[in-house]
């Protein structure tokens, strides 16, 4: 082993000591880890963690049924949170949200989730990570570990937000509203599953689903936009967060009908929500995806996290 890497031997070490690993406490984490995502927000350099708008998604998405929070993994050093590892939707995936200044935990982070948030599929033990593309430590640690570098990615997009804002184009006979004006949860289930290509008609009991997600605490109606179309129905809709201590605009989800897709209603109802957390103080916004409809909006990709997968028995 060369100097460097019997420092960073060191280092690991030395993080690792000071450090506690624990279960997560829904009851008295979730706060707590929303709060260490806002205060380690970054969009270069190295690890990129969550932001905090997408942590609250999760937890107020129906697919959490499914999930085991006990199994996510939180560290502490000297009674603060340093790193948080954690599955989304299902188990099999995880990712890792780290302190900048305690990088040495990777390691053990990546065994924890090794143990806790893998799966097994015929015989077969199975985990999927998604490193951020700058992240050379983290990817050389998941090399060593037998891990391979997938297609898969996630990337991060951005709009800095103009003042002041243009107008917003909408087509003849169609009308954006908030949820505030109007919050029909049937038409909004019914688009958002056929906006997820799920069928034509969702179940009869899912808007049940729907109460879920407005339940979060950071959700707003004024904030999540629907494009109405001539006949009433819903036509496009989109989610936003605001995160004000950053001062940013989140965009979580986006889903168009596909009677009215490629018509321009999608971008409608993200400016507009844009346009809003603007007004309510948001510099910039950001959204999960570097897809041409976004970067048409003004979007341009920030970081590119990829996913890398590792089978063992």
């Amino acid at each position: 082993m060369g100097y460097f890497g019997v420092i960073n031997r060191i280092m690991y070490n030395t993080d690792v000591m000071r450090s506690s690993i624990r279960h997560f406490d829904p009851l008295s984490d979730y706060e707590r880890v929303g709060d260490f995502l806002i205060r380690t927000y970054r969009t270069s350099g190295g690890h990129i963690n969550w932001l905090q708008p997408r942590w609250e998604y999760m937890h107020f998405h129906p697919y959490i049924r499914d999930v085991d929070l006990s199994l996510i993994g939180v560290w502490e050093t000297q009674g603060e949170i340093t790193g948080v590892i954690h599955p989304e939707h299902y188990l099999g995936t995880a990712w890792f949200e780290i302190d900048p200044e305690h990088d040495a935990l990777k390691t053990a982070m990546l065994e924890y989730a090794e143990e806790h948030i893998s799966v097994v599929k015929d015989n077969v033990r199975q985990l999927r990570v998604y490193i951020n593309d700058d992240d050379d430590t983290f990817q050389n640690i998941a090399s060593e570990q037998g891990y391979v570098k997938t297609d898969r990615c996630e990337p991060m997009s951005q709009l800095v937000i103009p003042d002041p804002f243009p107008a917003i184009p909408v087509p003849d006979g169609f009308r954006v509203i908030s949820l505030k004006e109007e919050n029909d949860r049937h038409k909004i289930r019914r688009l958002m599953w056929r906006g997820f290509n799920h069928g034509d008609e969702p179940p009869d009991d899912s808007v049940e689903d729907q109460k879920i997600m407005q339940s979060a605490p950071n959700f707003k109606k004024d904030l999540n936009i629907v494009v109405v179309a001539p006949d009433g129905s819903y036509a496009s809709y989109c989610g936003m967060w605001y995160e004000p201590v950053n001062r940013i605009a989140y965009v979580e989800p986006v889903a168009t009908d596909p009677d009215y897709r490629r018509m321009g209603l999608a971008s409608s109802a993200v400016l507009e929500g844009i346009r809003r957390c603007g007004e309510l103080g948001a510099n910039v916004a950001y959204v999960g995806a570097a897809l041409p409809v976004y970067m048409s909006m003004g979007f341009k990709q920030v970081f590119n996290c990829t996913a890398w997968h590792r089978e063992w028995t």
